[in-house]
């Protein structure tokens, strides 16, 4: 299982959560290219090891368990994921 961030973090992109995560897997982080131009950050799915530090770190409650997510925000598993085949990072 994965975490996702979900619609409460669009056009806050506290960065929070970045630094906190063991494996550096949520992007784009205030340092990269992309981050301005995002309206908010993703947990790649393929390097998420779900240790739910993210969650903790989040001011704004934008981080779930890929199973916990609200209904009315299932579609964002599916953006967190598309953001790195899309060669997001």
């Amino acid at each position: 299982m994965t975490y996702v961030i979900a619609e409460p973090c669009i056009g806050v992109k506290d960065s929070s959560c970045v630094d906190v995560c063991p494996v550096d897997c949520i992007h784009p982080t205030p340092e990269e290219p992309g981050f301005a131009d995002s309206d908010q950050l993703f947990i790649d799915p393929d390097e998420c090891i779900d240790c739910d530090a993210c969650v903790e770190a989040c001011p704004v409650d934008a981080i779930f368990a890929e199973d916990q997510l609200p209904a009315q925000w299932q579609h964002f598993a599916q953006i967190n994921a598309a953001f790195y085949r899309s060669g997001g990072r």
